[in-house]
């Protein structure tokens, strides 16, 4: 899937990151979210997981766009 085929619900210049490529939240067409963030170690995730750690504000910048 290419990013161009998701809808970006942060850092679109009204957060802490603006328009840069730095922790975001993403809507794909069947409704996921994509979570793009820093590599977290808080623990070891199954095969095929992983963990990232974004802000509390990118969250609520998200919600605020889902209308949540």
């Amino acid at each position: 899937m290419a990013r161009e085929e998701l809808t970006r619900l942060t850092g679109n210049g009204n957060g802490e990151c603006g328009q840069g490529d730095c922790p975001n939240l993403y809507r794909t067409a069947s409704g996921s979210i994509i979570v793009q963030g820093d590599v977290s170690d808080a623990f070891a995730p199954p095969t095929g997981e992983g963990l990232v750690e974004i802000p509390e504000a990118v969250l609520r910048e998200a919600f605020r766009a889902l209308g949540w």
